[in-house]
């Protein structure tokens, strides 16, 4: 896999883990009361599907979940850096990369009138080829008998 593949892979990666941290946080993160005047729902809470005998061990474990995923996002940023850092540097600066850019721009343009010219050939032999297999035709459509 090239440089740039690995880089858009790797920016994925931390995106993935972003969505699914802020995700995460989101739906176990446990209820806050906004305001002590804020009055209470009257309606019941939704049953857990997974209730939990011991509370502490929820509570400890959504306490370590913002820890464990930001220590994931960090790492994948650093692998993302590492990436960034092998890429190669680019040499003479500027002006060098701007000539770089013309030359490919002219070879580029060369190869081009050369497919154009080698486009127009074809086209011209698939009209040749065209002319003789309907000559062709012609001959087998003459040669039959009539009954």
């Amino acid at each position: 896999m090239d440089a740039i593949s690995q880089l858009q892979e790797q920016v994925n990666k931390i995106a993935t883990i972003a969505f699914t941290t802020i995700g995460t946080l989101q739906r176990d993160a446990p209820p806050v009361r906004i305001s002590p005047n804020y009055p209470e729902s009257e309606a019941a809470p939704p049953p857990n599907p997974n209730p939990n005998p011991n509370p502490t061990d929820d509570a400890t474990d959504f306490a370590m979940q913002p820890k464990l995923m930001s220590a994931d996002l960090v790492k994948a940023a650093k692998q993302f850096d590492a990436l960034v850092s092998a890429l190669p540097l680019s040499e003479g600066g500027e002006e060098a990369q701007l000539k770089r850019i013309a030359e490919l721009q002219a070879e580029n343009s060369l190869v081009g009138q050369q497919l154009e010219k080698q486009l127009e050939a074809a086209e011209r032999e698939l009209e040749e080829v065209r002319e003789l297999f309907g000559q062709a035709a012609d001959h087998c459509l003459n040669l039959k008998k009539p009954e």
